[in-house]
């Protein structure tokens, strides 16, 4: 099993971070890579258990289910149901921590998953560096850091 795990910050409060990020719905307002994406089913995009099917602006579709999502912790977990990356078994952590010094965010990314054998390196600096950093990147340009 392959773990990530990717942090930075922003310079803005961690509530207001959190209201960019806590909606399933809307990774294509605030990630780059993301063209397009809808909640099947039409329910809330809160609900545990929804599922967000979203379309890469490369190419490629993913479907991911909300296992997880505290408004208190600030965080949500979510696994991947099919996606192009040819991960199995992924289970991903976006989190968020309020620095009190400067009034910012701490931000964290993880997700663990099993890839194909020799293709470890390959998907854990595709997931690390383009999907949790590449968002990172596009928030610390909304929100500075």
């Amino acid at each position: 099993m392959i773990k990530v795990y990717v942090s930075s910050v922003f310079g803005a409060p961690a509530e207001q971070v959190w209201r960019v990020v806590r909606d399933f719905n809307a990774l294509p307002d605030w990630h780059p890579a993301i063209a397009d994406s809808r909640i099947e089913s039409d329910l809330p995009s809160d609900r545990i258990g929804c599922v967000r099917n979203f379309n890469l602006k490369g190419g490629g579709n993913i479907r991911e289910r909300l296992l997880s999502l505290s408004d208190f912790d600030m965080a949500c977990s979510y696994a991947i149901l099919e996606s192009p990356l040819g991960v199995t078994n992924y289970v991903a952590t976006l989190k968020l921590t309020p620095v009190t010094d400067g009034n910012r965010t701490f931000a964290e990314w993880s997700a663990e998953f099993d890839t194909p054998p020799g293709k470890e390196a390959e998907l854990a600096a595709t997931v690390g560096n383009g999907v949790f950093q590449g968002g990172f990147d596009a928030l610390k340009q909304r929100f500075g850091g």
